[in-house]
């Protein structure tokens, strides 16, 4: 159609805000066509374009009406007498019509009548076949009867072993007959039928046991031959677990065995592997892989007939082993399940012996999660009971709360408490305790703060020491947690649970700036109480008459003695200096405050006694100097000795005065106003 429009419009415009082949196009839609161009043109232009176009169109038609005008005039004309022309066709295609449908309807009946006779015919041969298999079974009946007879009174094995092959054989070719006459069997031959079965089944397993009796291999591969070919390897698995099997574990499993076994479970355990070992280890050459070459395939005893019995007996036989209450007792007895399990797969195929419900219901009936929760309990208890209190401890940590913390940790994985299926949980357990360490910090630092709990100063030692400490121990845990992963664990997931333990070292050594300002207050508040007593040193020289300073005054000391006492009682302590350096940062910052604000005093005060003193002495020739031996003088100059001892001492501990905040600008302080009044 597009071509036709091209033929038609010579000189489209190509102006246009659109492709004028779009509307010829089988998929045209409105709707999409102006969502496509609605950003090419606005709805004014695009009904412009339009226009124009629908007048190009207009033009084209009529160019073609004028062009063939005569075929248009003349298109009724050449339809003159159309109408007789059908009318003398439509009799003539009637009578074709009535004789077609007359030969269809005989084509069918005779479609019919064949299919009719061959249905007959198929019936017949059916039933044919079915009267020839009937008299094939009642062949059958009677050679299998003869040689059930014979196999009764056969006493030698190797005889019977032919004899049930030869009726293996017979009665598979019965199953096969029976299977097509089944319909015309009388009710006696059923029943035949039955006995024989019964008969043949009942000999079959008799000569199964018998050759699992004497050990004979070959005749035993011959009778497992004969289970398959009658497509009945789940009855022999069956006979074998009930003669065999059934008897052998009524015996070993049960309450009495398990108490008077000296290894307890461990030790009935090993009898029932012994029992593989020993009982089925014919069998089990005869049907397992060996040198990539089996004798006879299509059997599992190991699975389907030992399993079955020793789990059944295991559920209702040893209940004991089952209750979670006594957790020691419970972790024993399921790793020795476990050690079973792994030897026990040893000696079949794993991945079908897993597949099997008695299995996957075996390892349902061990309540792994009462198991966790009553070691939660333990555990989580025992910290705490800890965390009540904030006594000190003896050996590699300072606090009893973090060393039992850490032992709680470790005891996640310890050998008689971890279990593999429940790494998860315990992996869990171990960030809830370093959550509830982190908290207990946190909830102590902030009762200390609000002064709802007195803690002494050793307190904050000890907890900055092992914070830091089981922080940098993270990695060991790490390390035991690890060890403990089955292998299956990818490397990635490995990754993950590191990194997930740095962000928890990370978080624990978060709290050490906290604690450290929290141990800087508590040592520093003792020296700033001291810091009162720089106001009263004006006191001592206003208007006393007492001779110039040479020393320092007492209280400089008494500001000394929590931060002497804390370097002399922890100066083994790796981090005692960068701790005295915050101290006297803290103690230096509020003695500077203090000496500015006397010394602003004083300043204020001699200038009111300098005013006061020209007026009531006219005679003094203005810009007379003050008495330098006045009190103001000693004022400074004590403040002089005072901040210098200070220093003094503070060296004396080995801490330079350029690491402690504001102690330069303190000396400078009372060196300027020293030089400036002259005093030595």
């Amino acid at each position: 159609m597009s071509n036709l429009l091209d033929n038609l419009i010579s000189s489209p415009p190509s102006d246009l805000c659109f492709n004028c082949n779009e509307f010829t196009k089988d998929s045209f839609s409105v709707d999409q066509f102006l969502q496509e161009h609605r950003n090419m043109a606005n709805l004014e232009t695009m009904r412009d374009d339009l226009g124009v176009y629908l007048k190009t169109l207009r033009s084209a038609m009529i160019e073609l009406i004028n062009k063939d005008y005569a075929d248009f005039v003349n298109l009724s004309s050449n339809l003159i007498g159309l109408d007789k022309a059908i009318t003398s066709i439509q009799l003539p295609l009637g009578q074709l019509k009535e004789e077609l449908l007359v030969v269809q309807n005989n084509i069918e009946d005779a479609l019919n009548e064949v299919s009719a006779h061959l249905v007959r015919r198929k019936k017949i041969q059916e039933k044919k076949r079915s009267l020839k298999s009937l008299n094939r079974v009642h062949c059958s009946l009677k050679k299998l009867n003869c040689l059930i007879s014979e196999m009764s009174s056969e006493k030698d094995f190797t005889l019977n072993c032919l004899q049930l092959e030869r009726a293996a054989m017979e009665y598979n070719q019965l199953q096969f007959h029976v299977s097509r006459c089944s319909m015309y069997l009388s009710k006696t031959d059923s029943q035949n039928l039955e006995e024989i079965r019964k008969n043949l089944y009942k000999f079959l397993d008799t000569q199964f046991v018998e050759c699992q009796n004497k050990d004979k291999e070959d005749q035993l591969c011959r009778i497992l031959g004969i289970y398959l070919s009658l497509g009945m390897s789940s009855q022999a698995e069956q006979s074998y677990r009930r003669e065999k099997v059934s008897p052998a574990m009524r015996t070993l499993i049960h309450e009495e065995a398990l108490a008077s076994n000296p290894r307890g479970l461990s030790g009935l355990y090993d009898s029932l592997i012994s029992f593989i070992d020993d009982e089925m280890k014919v069998l089990r050459i005869a049907t397992q892989l060996s040198d990539k070459r089996c004798k006879v395939n299509g059997f599992d005893f190991v699975v389907n007939s030992y399993w079955p019995e020793v789990e059944e007996r295991l559920e209702l036989n040893l209940t004991s082993i089952y209750a979670p209450g006594n957790p020691d007792h419970f972790f024993m007895c399921y790793s020795d399940t476990l050690q079973f399990l792994n030897k026990l797969e040893s000696r079949c195929d794993k991945k079908v012996l897993r597949e099997h419900p008695q299995y996957q219901s075996f390892m349902m009936r061990w309540n792994l999660p009462v198991y966790y929760q009553i070691r939660f309990q333990e555990i989580a208890g025992s910290v705490e009971a800890a965390l009540e209190e904030y006594q000190s401890a003896t050996g590699e940590w300072k606090l009893a709360a973090t060393a039992v913390v850490w032992a709680s940790l470790l005891r996640c994985w310890a050998d008689k408490v971890f279990i593999s299926q429940l790494t998860h949980r315990f992996w869990k357990l171990n960030l809830q305790i370093l959550g509830r360490y982190f908290t207990w910090s946190s909830e102590l630092l902030k009762k200390s703060e609000e002064g709802k709990l007195k803690v002494e100063i050793e307190t904050w030692v000890y907890l900055y020491s092992d914070l830091t400490a089981l922080a940098e121990r993270l990695d060991e845990l790490f390390i035991v947690a690890s060890s403990r992963l089955l292998p299956a664990v990818s490397q990635t997931m490995r990754d993950q649970l590191h990194k997930c333990m740095d962000e928890w070292k990370e978080k624990l050594k978060s709290q050490l700036g906290p604690v450290s300002g929290r141990l800087v207050r508590s040592v520093s508040v003792g020296s700033v109480a001291a810091l009162r007593q720089v106001n009263e040193v004006p006191r001592l020289y206003r208007r006393t008459n007492r001779d110039p300073p040479t020393r320092s005054l007492p209280y400089i000391d008494s500001m000394l003695e929590a931060p002497l006492a804390f370097h002399l009682k922890h100066q083994s302590h790796p981090h005692t200096l960068m701790w005295l350096q915050s101290i006297f940062s803290d103690i230096t910052d509020q003695y500077y405050v203090a000496v500015m604000a006397v010394l602003t005093s004083v300043q204020k005060t001699e200038e009111s006694l300098r005013r006061l003193k020209k007026i009531r002495d006219k005679s003094i020739a203005t810009g007379s100097t003050p008495d330098r031996g006045g009190d103001d003088d000693k004022i400074r100059m004590q403040l002089y000795f005072d901040a210098n001892y200070y220093c003094k001492k503070i060296e004396e501990l080995g801490i330079k005065k350029e690491n402690v905040d504001h102690l330069k600008d303190l000396l400078k302080l009372v060196e300027t106003l020293h030089n400036k009044n002259g005093l030595k």
